[in-house]
């Protein structure tokens, strides 16, 4: 297995990507296709990705997708197949595909970093470069952040309530086969272990765990006969399922075959809280005293935190966290915030704005400073516009991802989840509440 604290997640050689281009909406290339005929496209723009609000009841989120982002766009290129595509149905005219053909990306992204804590109206991405070429990165950006950071924001929250124990992403069966693969990258980030998907493994580095489902019990005349074979091939330290029939019966068997030696029991159905503390009090009169309880069986934060009187000693999660816990998308919105006047390419920036009702944004180009009082903990989120804000004990939030056009923001996935556990290990105490509330933070533009 690749090593997580290393690995970056190219799972491909460059010959064998296929282009991220056409994972766009066809607004996109219609806005590319009016600005050409306008004389508008080369017009210097700013681009900010940011969320408007945290989910309802929600106290932060965590940014996630920063590296799979920067994947995409290393790859965001207009090849001659899609340039045909766009072509045969009308959507660009041939003066467009022609400058698709030599698109590359050539302008500066700034953004939080991966695994940082995020609130309402935090910058996650700047944007600099002419409109033509900022605007077409708008909806991969989105669907691939709005996606990761709703996992990770959902596993960091079953990561604190969970308080040390191991949390085990088992939820690739319940989502759409790529977006698992993503989701297990994120909950990583956010602190989870480990995950099912053996795709996350390869591409990512996350560590992969499983034993057996219950068909493998099923499979064999007994369950003695299931567990005899487990053991046989997985050795004495693996996990055993023991609620297909009866219980006590197979924790008793399990106990028997390894001398109580058996690593783990799982428990996937009935009354968890209850069921856990028959198994622990069961095991220890056994002599099984080390053996671990692990739980599974439609599991989210809040279960997790019902569980925490009861002795388990790790989660398995599956749908709740694939889904975001009822919050699968984190509502980022990708907005112009300023443009030159003309063209020219000393042309002065301006601010612009939405004023729509309930959409309305802040013009002006964005800096992020985390504010911090006298104890260390975090007391604020700081927006600058047009200049770094100045605060009494804080750290910025903004680093470079790109420069020029070339990718400087890439690092180890390790890298991410080490930030998230110091990012959360700043925030006020109110942020490990299950209990619906404000943001912990609030945000503040000077």
């Amino acid at each position: 297995m690749a090593d997580p604290a290393t690995t970056v997640g190219e799972p491909w050689g460059p010959s064998e990507v296929p282009t991220t281009a056409l994972l766009t909406d066809h607004y996109e290339l219609t806005m590319l296709r009016a600005a050409f005929q306008s004389g508008t496209a080369d017009r210097r723009c700013v681009f900010e990705l940011f969320p408007r609000k945290l989910p309802d009841g929600r106290r932060y989120g965590v940014v996630a997708g920063v590296g799979r982002a920067l994947r995409a766009l290393s790859h965001f290129r207009f090849d001659d197949e899609s340039r045909q595509f766009l072509l045969d149905r009308g959507i660009v005219d041939q003066q467009t595909a022609d400058w698709l053909a030599d698109f590359r990306f050539s302008g500066q992204i700034w953004g939080y970093a991966e695994g940082e804590m995020f609130f309402p109206g935090s910058p996650l991405m700047v944007v600099e470069s002419t409109f033509a070429e900022a605007v077409l990165l708008e909806t991969v950006l989105l669907s691939i952040y709005n996606h990761d950071s709703a996992i990770a924001s959902a596993a960091s929250r079953m990561t604190a309530v969970a308080d040390g124990r191991p949390c085990l992403e088992m939820g690739a069966r319940r989502t759409q086969e790529l977006s698992a693969v993503a989701a297990a990258r994120a909950a990583y980030i956010a602190g989870f272990d480990g995950t099912s998907s053996l795709e996350a493994g390869r591409r990512y580095g996350v560590p992969t765990i499983g034993t057996a489902a219950h068909a493998f019990t099923l499979l064999h005349d007994n369950e003695r006969d299931a567990f005899t074979a487990q053991i046989a091939a997985l050795g004495e330290d693996t996990t055993l399922l023991v609620d297909t029939y009866d219980v006590d019966e197979a924790v008793r068997t399990a106990v028997e075959l390894t001398g109580g030696k058996i690593g783990s029991v799982r428990l996937d159905s009935g009354d968890l809280p209850v069921q856990a503390k028959h198994v622990r009090s069961l095991l220890d009169s056994l002599g099984a005293i080390h053996t671990k309880i692990i739980v599974t069986s439609d599991l989210d934060e809040w279960q997790i935190a019902a569980l925490s009187g009861a002795p388990v000693d790790g989660y398995g999660v599956g749908t709740a966290l694939v889904t975001g816990s009822g919050h699968p998308t984190c509502g980022f919105v990708y907005k112009m915030v300023a443009r030159a006047t003309s063209d020219e390419p000393d042309a002065p920036m301006i601010h612009v704005a939405k004023k729509s009702a309930s959409k309305a944004t802040i013009g002006g180009r964005k800096y992020a400073v985390r504010s911090y009082d006298s104890r260390g903990v975090a007391d604020a989120e700081v927006i600058g516009i047009d200049k770094e804000p100045t605060v009494e004990s804080g750290r910025d939030l903004l680093v470079p991802l790109v420069t020029d056009g070339e990718i400087v923001g890439r690092e180890p996935l390790a890298a991410a989840r080490e930030r998230h556990r110091k990012a959360f290990a700043e925030l006020p105490l109110a942020a490990s509440k299950m209990s619906r509330g404000e943001p912990v933070l609030e945000t503040v533009f000077v």
